[in-house]
Protein backbone atom coordinates (compact mmCIF):
# COMPACT_ATOMS: atom_id res chain seq x y z
CA UNK A 1 0.00 0.00 0.00
CA UNK A 2 0.99 3.68 0.35
CA UNK A 3 4.24 5.19 0.98
CA UNK A 4 4.98 8.28 3.55
CA UNK A 5 8.50 9.68 2.94
CA UNK A 6 9.79 12.44 5.66
CA UNK A 7 12.31 15.12 5.14
CA UNK A 8 13.41 17.77 6.76
CA UNK A 9 16.46 18.63 8.76
CA UNK A 10 17.89 17.34 12.24
CA UNK A 11 16.15 18.36 14.74
CA UNK A 12 12.60 18.68 12.97
CA UNK A 13 10.95 16.11 14.92
CA UNK A 14 11.07 13.91 12.19
CA UNK A 15 11.32 10.68 14.21
CA UNK A 16 8.42 12.02 16.45
CA UNK A 17 5.88 12.31 13.19
CA UNK A 18 6.98 9.21 12.14
CA UNK A 19 5.76 7.12 15.00
CA UNK A 20 2.64 9.72 15.34
CA UNK A 21 1.80 8.60 11.25
CA UNK A 22 2.70 4.88 12.48
CA UNK A 23 0.15 4.71 15.22
CA UNK A 24 -2.81 6.86 13.11
CA UNK A 25 -1.90 5.11 10.10
CA UNK A 26 -1.86 1.07 11.29
CA UNK A 27 -3.89 -0.83 12.37
CA UNK A 28 -6.28 -4.06 12.57
CA UNK A 29 -6.29 -4.33 8.59
CA UNK A 30 -2.89 -3.19 8.04
CA UNK A 31 0.40 -2.68 8.93
CA UNK A 32 2.53 0.51 9.09
CA UNK A 33 6.42 0.20 9.25
CA UNK A 34 9.09 2.74 9.36
CA UNK A 35 12.33 2.77 7.92
CA UNK A 36 15.19 4.75 9.61
CA UNK A 37 18.07 6.03 8.17
CA UNK A 38 20.68 3.17 8.80
CA UNK A 39 24.55 1.92 8.05
CA UNK A 40 24.68 1.50 3.86
CA UNK A 41 23.17 5.06 2.71
CA UNK A 42 21.01 5.83 1.00
CA UNK A 43 21.09 2.38 -1.49
CA UNK A 44 20.14 0.37 1.68
CA UNK A 45 17.27 2.61 2.73
CA UNK A 46 15.50 2.01 -0.80
CA UNK A 47 16.30 -1.06 -0.54
CA UNK A 48 14.65 -1.99 2.43
CA UNK A 49 12.11 0.60 1.21
CA UNK A 50 11.26 -1.63 -2.11
CA UNK A 51 11.22 -4.77 -0.14
CA UNK A 52 8.46 -3.61 2.35
CA UNK A 53 5.88 -2.43 -0.31
CA UNK A 54 3.15 -4.09 -0.72
CA UNK A 55 -0.23 -3.95 -1.63
CA UNK A 56 -1.33 -3.89 2.08
CA UNK A 57 0.93 -2.63 4.27
CA UNK A 58 2.09 1.12 5.10
CA UNK A 59 5.66 2.24 4.73
CA UNK A 60 6.89 5.11 6.70
CA UNK A 61 10.67 6.46 6.03
CA UNK A 62 12.27 8.25 8.82
CA UNK A 63 14.90 10.05 6.99
CA UNK A 64 16.41 12.96 6.20
CA UNK A 65 15.90 12.53 2.24
CA UNK A 66 17.07 16.32 1.85
CA UNK A 67 17.91 15.78 -1.86
CA UNK A 68 16.17 15.83 -4.53
CA UNK A 69 17.33 13.09 -6.00
CA UNK A 70 16.96 10.92 -3.11
CA UNK A 71 12.94 12.02 -3.31
CA UNK A 72 12.83 11.11 -6.75
CA UNK A 73 14.10 7.84 -6.58
CA UNK A 74 11.51 7.10 -3.49
CA UNK A 75 8.78 8.46 -5.76
CA UNK A 76 9.99 6.18 -8.68
CA UNK A 77 9.55 2.92 -6.47
CA UNK A 78 6.42 3.69 -5.22
CA UNK A 79 4.97 4.23 -8.65
CA UNK A 80 6.55 1.05 -10.09
CA UNK A 81 4.74 -0.53 -6.93
CA UNK A 82 1.59 0.94 -8.57
CA UNK A 83 0.99 2.22 -4.75
CA UNK A 84 0.03 5.90 -3.77
CA UNK A 85 2.57 8.19 -1.70
CA UNK A 86 2.95 11.64 -0.16
CA UNK A 87 5.91 13.60 1.27
CA UNK A 88 5.85 15.09 4.59
CA UNK A 89 8.00 17.99 5.33
CA UNK A 90 9.21 18.37 8.97
CA UNK A 91 9.75 22.40 9.08
CA UNK A 92 12.40 24.03 11.48
CA UNK A 93 15.21 22.20 12.64
CA UNK A 94 19.42 22.95 12.15
CA UNK A 95 21.61 21.79 9.67
CA UNK A 96 25.21 20.72 10.43
CA UNK A 97 28.38 22.21 8.55
CA UNK A 98 29.37 18.58 7.59
CA UNK A 99 26.26 17.70 5.88
CA UNK A 100 24.49 18.35 2.83
CA UNK A 101 22.56 21.24 2.01
CA UNK A 102 18.97 20.54 2.31
CA UNK A 103 17.24 21.15 -0.78
CA UNK A 104 13.57 22.43 0.21
CA UNK A 105 10.77 20.55 -1.74
CA UNK A 106 8.86 21.81 -4.19
CA UNK A 107 5.14 21.20 -4.90
CA UNK A 108 5.89 21.96 -8.55
CA UNK A 109 7.94 18.52 -8.87
CA UNK A 110 5.96 15.27 -9.07
CA UNK A 111 8.10 13.66 -7.25
CA UNK A 112 7.69 15.70 -3.99
CA UNK A 113 3.76 15.75 -4.08
CA UNK A 114 1.24 15.94 -3.04
CA UNK A 115 3.25 17.55 -0.47
CA UNK A 116 2.15 18.17 3.86
CA UNK A 117 4.34 20.74 5.80
CA UNK A 118 4.38 20.89 9.78
CA UNK A 119 6.18 23.56 11.75
CA UNK A 120 6.93 23.11 15.58
CA UNK A 121 3.78 21.11 17.44
CA UNK A 122 1.27 21.97 15.46
CA UNK A 123 -0.85 18.63 14.46
CA UNK A 124 -0.05 16.19 11.65
CA UNK A 125 -2.92 16.96 8.71
CA UNK A 126 -4.22 13.34 9.20
CA UNK A 127 -7.29 13.99 7.43
CA UNK A 128 -5.73 15.05 4.29
CA UNK A 129 -2.57 12.89 4.61
CA UNK A 130 -4.99 9.73 4.82
CA UNK A 131 -6.62 11.25 1.70
CA UNK A 132 -4.29 11.65 -0.52
CA UNK A 133 -2.98 7.72 0.59
CA UNK A 134 -6.08 5.80 0.96
CA UNK A 135 -9.01 7.85 -1.45
CA UNK A 136 -6.51 8.83 -4.26
CA UNK A 137 -5.91 5.88 -6.97
CA UNK A 138 -2.35 5.17 -7.18
CA UNK A 139 -0.43 6.94 -10.61
CA UNK A 140 0.11 4.59 -13.33
CA UNK A 141 3.28 2.71 -13.58
CA UNK A 142 5.78 3.57 -15.76
CA UNK A 143 5.66 2.01 -19.38
CA UNK A 144 8.89 0.05 -18.55
CA UNK A 145 6.99 -1.65 -15.68
CA UNK A 146 4.30 -3.03 -18.01
CA UNK A 147 4.89 -5.62 -20.90
CA UNK A 148 5.93 -3.87 -23.83
CA UNK A 149 9.42 -3.51 -25.40
CA UNK A 150 11.68 -0.77 -24.63
CA UNK A 151 11.63 2.43 -27.45
CA UNK A 152 14.53 0.92 -29.34
CA UNK A 153 17.85 -0.89 -28.44
CA UNK A 154 19.78 2.19 -29.96
CA UNK A 155 17.94 3.95 -27.02
CA UNK A 156 19.67 1.68 -24.65
CA UNK A 157 23.49 1.13 -26.51
CA UNK A 158 23.60 5.14 -26.23
CA UNK A 159 22.52 5.10 -22.85
CA UNK A 160 25.33 2.51 -22.32
CA UNK A 161 27.80 4.26 -24.26
CA UNK A 162 26.92 7.77 -22.94
CA UNK A 163 27.18 6.92 -19.34
CA UNK A 164 30.57 4.76 -19.67
CA UNK A 165 32.13 7.75 -21.38
CA UNK A 166 31.32 9.53 -18.45
CA UNK A 167 32.06 7.73 -16.36
CA UNK A 168 35.73 7.45 -17.87
CA UNK A 169 36.09 10.85 -18.16
CA UNK A 170 35.64 11.47 -14.80
CA UNK A 171 37.96 8.50 -13.06
CA UNK A 172 40.83 10.67 -15.81
CA UNK A 173 40.45 13.23 -14.49
CA UNK A 174 41.09 12.03 -10.81
CA UNK A 175 44.04 10.10 -11.85
CA UNK A 176 45.35 13.66 -13.39
CA UNK A 177 45.46 15.08 -10.19
CA UNK A 178 42.29 16.94 -10.17
CA UNK A 179 41.83 18.60 -7.02
CA UNK A 180 38.45 18.65 -5.48
CA UNK A 181 36.67 21.94 -6.49
CA UNK A 182 37.81 21.29 -9.42
CA UNK A 183 35.19 21.10 -12.93
CA UNK A 184 35.56 17.96 -14.31
CA UNK A 185 34.89 18.39 -18.19
CA UNK A 186 33.44 15.63 -20.60
CA UNK A 187 34.32 15.91 -24.53
CA UNK A 188 31.08 17.17 -26.64
CA UNK A 189 29.08 17.96 -22.93
CA UNK A 190 28.81 21.75 -22.52
CA UNK A 191 28.25 20.53 -18.27
CA UNK A 192 30.95 20.00 -16.33
CA UNK A 193 30.74 18.55 -12.97
CA UNK A 194 32.53 19.89 -9.67
CA UNK A 195 33.06 16.81 -7.32
CA UNK A 196 34.02 18.35 -3.92
CA UNK A 197 35.99 14.62 -3.07
CA UNK A 198 37.36 11.63 -4.85
CA UNK A 199 35.07 9.08 -5.95
CA UNK A 200 35.76 5.16 -6.58
CA UNK A 201 34.97 3.77 -9.70
CA UNK A 202 32.87 1.39 -7.42
CA UNK A 203 30.81 4.23 -6.07
CA UNK A 204 30.27 5.67 -9.62
CA UNK A 205 29.22 2.32 -11.22
CA UNK A 206 26.56 2.07 -8.64
CA UNK A 207 25.22 5.69 -9.36
CA UNK A 208 25.53 4.69 -13.12
CA UNK A 209 23.90 1.45 -12.60
CA UNK A 210 20.52 3.45 -10.67
CA UNK A 211 20.84 7.01 -13.56
CA UNK A 212 20.43 3.08 -16.24
CA UNK A 213 17.77 1.82 -14.42
CA UNK A 214 15.86 5.48 -13.47
CA UNK A 215 15.85 6.24 -17.23
CA UNK A 216 14.63 3.10 -18.62
CA UNK A 217 11.93 3.79 -17.01
CA UNK A 218 10.79 6.43 -19.47
CA UNK A 219 12.87 6.13 -22.30
CA UNK A 220 12.20 8.71 -25.06
CA UNK A 221 14.59 9.46 -28.11
CA UNK A 222 14.15 12.73 -27.29
CA UNK A 223 16.59 12.73 -24.09
CA UNK A 224 19.09 11.58 -26.50
CA UNK A 225 21.14 14.68 -27.22
CA UNK A 226 20.53 14.96 -22.95
CA UNK A 227 21.51 12.05 -21.70
CA UNK A 228 24.84 12.97 -20.86
CA UNK A 229 24.03 16.11 -19.32
CA UNK A 230 21.41 14.75 -17.24
CA UNK A 231 23.65 12.20 -16.50
CA UNK A 232 26.45 14.82 -15.07
CA UNK A 233 23.45 16.60 -13.04
CA UNK A 234 22.64 13.38 -11.74
CA UNK A 235 26.14 12.83 -10.39
CA UNK A 236 25.87 16.36 -9.28
CA UNK A 237 23.13 15.49 -6.45
CA UNK A 238 24.37 12.34 -5.77
CA UNK A 239 27.42 12.93 -5.04
CA UNK A 240 28.10 15.06 -1.29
Amino acid sequence: MPLVVLCGRPGSGKSRRAAELRAALGGPERQAHVVAEAEGGRAALRAEVERLLSRRDVVIVDAGNELRSIRYELYCAARQAGTARCLLHCAGGTGRPDEPPFEAPDPGNRWDRPLFTVHGEEPLPLADIRAALFETAPPPPHRATRTQPLQSCSFLHHLDRVTQEVLAAVMAAQRSGAQPGEVVRVPGVAEGLVLNRPVSMAELSRLRRQFISYTKMQPSDENLPQLASMFLQYLSRSIQ
